[in-house]
């Protein structure tokens, strides 16, 4: 088990741990809602300058001390309207997610943190802002963090036991360890399957994440330009993950925002891969929640 800041290179190797997923799962896919509308970069939380960060127009340089108009009302599509279609399509299906939320999202909007954990969907944090953290130091990550944990429990109902900042610094793991209280946390995207590490001489589980099949790749370049790149992009890492399954067990996971998969065409496409994710046997959907208990009763910390 390695210190969280070592980097480590090796990993599993060619002998990964069978994660043993429940009724004999091949693959377990983890989808993840990112939940930051309102949270974002404006000064109307104080920040120096507008986001610029995964809009509908890529690119640009941040409008500075002014608010820029038409950022915002992308970001607001995702909580007005959005939002509640992604809510719906997993509902139909009987399928739940994660949701990395925002803690400053929630509080500008509770009805979302509210209606999320009554679907029974993991309402886990992705800081109190989303926005870029590389310069906080400990403390200041700290007060954040409280923050974030009370924003979630006062909507959703309970303290999160997730965590992913995204734009993470130097001293965001260790300050969610020292907070407590978290799981798991998912700042890394270099494994197909959890593991331990080491902060401060305490356990802690590592769940990855991924950007390869993100929905985000809609709004960065080179990415994705139409629904049917990013359904073959999905298909094409579950068939690979699923065949492996048969000997060696992996975990997928599936990142979505609001603002992006909440729109009508490409939500039409996160509904045919659902659809296609319910046709096969052997697979699991679990919260990240589930994830990491399992691990812990089936891999517990070295």
């Amino acid at each position: 088990m390695h210190n969280h800041l070592d980097r480590n290179l090796i990993g599993y190797g060619a002998h990964p741990p069978d994660p043993q997923w429940p009724n004999e799962a091949r693959l377990a896919v983890s989808f993840v809602l990112n939940y930051e509308e309102g949270g974002e970069n404006t000064i109307l939380n104080g920040d120096p300058g507008s986001e610029i960060y995964l809009t509908e127009t890529p690119g640009g340089v941040p409008l500075q001390g002014a608010r820029d108009l038409s950022t915002e009302s992308i970001y607001e599509y995702g909580s007005r309207a959005g939002f509640w279609r992604v809510l719906r399509t997993f509902g139909e299906r009987n399928m739940r997610f994660t949701s990395w939320a925002v803690g400053r999202a929630l509080e500008l909007n509770p009805a979302a943190g509210k209606a999320m954990a009554e679907a029974g969907h993991e309402v886990a944090s992705h800081g109190w802002r989303w926005i870029n953290y590389k310069d906080f130091t400990l403390e200041q990550e700290l007060d954040h963090i409280r923050k974030a944990v009370k924003a979630i429990k006062d909507t959703a109902g309970k303290a999160p036991v997730g965590w992913y900042t995204g734009r993470l610094g130097m001293n965001t793991l260790k300050a969610v360890v020292q907070h407590g209280g978290f799981l798991y946390s998912s700042d890394s995207y270099n494994d197909d399957l959890p593991y331990w590490v080491r902060v401060e001489g305490r356990p802690h589980l590592v769940i990855p994440y991924t950007l390869d099949v993100n929905d985000m790749k809609f709004a960065v370049t080179p990415g994705f330009t139409q629904g049917d790149g990013w359904l073959q992009a999905m298909k094409d890492a579950f068939d690979v993950l699923y065949a492996e399954g048969a000997r060696s067990p992996k975990m997928m996971s599936v990142g979505i925002h609001c603002r992006l998969a909440g729109r009508p065409g490409r939500a039409a496409t996160l509904a045919r891969f659902l659809d296609y994710v319910a046709s096969k046997p052997r697979v699991w959907v679990p919260t990240r929640e589930e994830i990491a208990r399992h691990w812990m009763t089936v891999h517990p910390s070295p």
